[in-house]
């Protein structure tokens, strides 16, 4: 007699499929808060699948899934990005973008795909006792889909237990997971400094004051705020990366803007650079005769897992490739993720699929990427499985 087959056996088989999938999606990207016509497709297939319930429009343009059985009051939550990014693709490959300037160059094509194959899976099967809620979510790259979502009664409307989400790592092989407890993503915050100064001839700067000088020394001097007021024993990162100022070759402009990030793991070291950010800037401003004010905002938290349900992901993935696939405690990544306001809200885990090394497995956000198809079924099977051990029958 032969053997019941696996959650990722029957997985597997639709690998075809998720294929399919996800290559329709990433050839019709659309950007954050725009993710109407992949909304659409995603909602479709959970009706298609018979879910209990299929919500549109939560948080604008997000999709969340409601999958029952039996009578347990038990929850968990399930997570992926659909929006992509404004890149013009280099591919060529068929399933190429298909829209100007959108691509999706991050792999939420495949994280949406991979979500969609579990609950093909468990909508077919319901080995489970509880409710599973799968979240769709818009607008990950820096436009606060998470926070919308939140702020729509996301956990209101959809308590869960826990949740999880996943991300695809390149060059880290298929087959293999990295997880760590605790911070694992840094929180990230965009900023701009006005400097308003006194715009005058260029053969005559001591008639105004210069805003394009008063810059370069703010720039100059915010470096210190690393080195010098954030404890040795933390990481943060403080880059400039734009300056705008003037026009003409013979005009001191009247204004200047300084633009950057900041980066940090943990939320007490990012309101200390934003502090010595404001005093820094006005204070430099002020003391060359010009004035200055900061916009700073925090667009993710710091991204922490629960060492709990860190360790619960781990043993999951362990079940699904073995020990020696599975890396513990990889190193912080300093990227962002707006998973991390969810995490906020409700304990879970943030984990990395292996994307590989092929020649579409290059880094991030980058006009050459694509998602590695292998990944599906595996990411796929951890979601299922995140299901049937959280949620297991008796």
């Amino acid at each position: 007699m032969n053997a019941p087959m696996t959650a990722a056996e029957r997985i597997a088989a639709l690998h075809p499929e998720m294929t399919e999938w996800r290559r329709d999606l990433h050839a019709h990207p659309e950007l954050g808060f725009e993710e109407t016509r992949t909304a659409d497709f995603v909602a479709r297939q959970l009706e298609a699948f018979g879910f209990d319930e299929v919500h549109r429009g939560v948080g604008r343009t997000g999709v969340v899934g409601v999958l029952r059985s039996g009578a347990s009051p038990r929850t968990v939550g399930l997570r992926a990005d659909m929006d992509a990014l404004p890149i013009e693709e280099a591919n060529t490959f068929e399933h190429r973008s298909r829209n100007a300037r959108r691509m999706h160059a991050c792999g939420h094509d495949g994280h949406t795909a991979m979500l969609l194959g579990a609950a093909r899976y468990l909508a077919e099967t319901r080995q489970f006792d509880g409710a599973a809620h799968f979240v769709f979510q818009p607008a990950e790259e820096g436009r606060g889909g998470a926070k919308a979502m939140i702020a729509d009664g996301l956990f209101r409307r959809f308590p869960c237990d826990s949740i999880f989400g996943m991300h695809n790592r390149p060059h880290l092989a298929v087959g293999g997971f990295a997880v760590r407890a605790g911070p694992m993503m840094a929180g990230g915050a965009f900023f701009d400094i006005d400097i308003v100064g006194v715009g005058a001839h260029g053969a005559r700067p001591e008639a105004g004051v210069d805003p394009v000088m008063v810059a370069v020394q703010i720039a100059s001097t915010l470096q210190t705020i690393v080195s010098r007021n954030v404890p040795p024993v933390e990481t943060a990162v403080l880059s400039i990366t734009q300056i705008h100022a003037g026009d003409a070759y013979n005009v001191i402009p009247q204004t200047a803007r300084l633009s950057g990030t900041v980066r940090a793991f943990s939320g007490a070291v990012m309101q200390l650079i934003e502090n010595n950010l404001r005093r820094i800037a006005e204070s430099v401003a002020q003391g060359m005769g010009a004035k200055a004010s900061v916009d700073f905002r925090l667009e993710f938290a710091p991204l922490v897992n629960d060492a709990a349900q860190a360790e619960f992901a781990a043993a999951v993935c362990t079940e699904l490739v073995g020990a020696g696939n599975v890396e513990r405690n990889p190193a912080p990544i300093m990227g962002s993720e707006d998973f991390s306001f969810m995490l906020e809200q409700v304990p879970g885990c943030f984990i990395n699929i292996g994307n590989g090394d092929t020649p579409g497995g290059c880094e991030l956000h980058n006009p050459h990427y694509d998602f590695n198809d292998a990944a599906l079924p595996l990411g796929a099977a951890f979601f299922a499985r995140v299901v049937e051990r959280k949620l297991g029958a008796g």
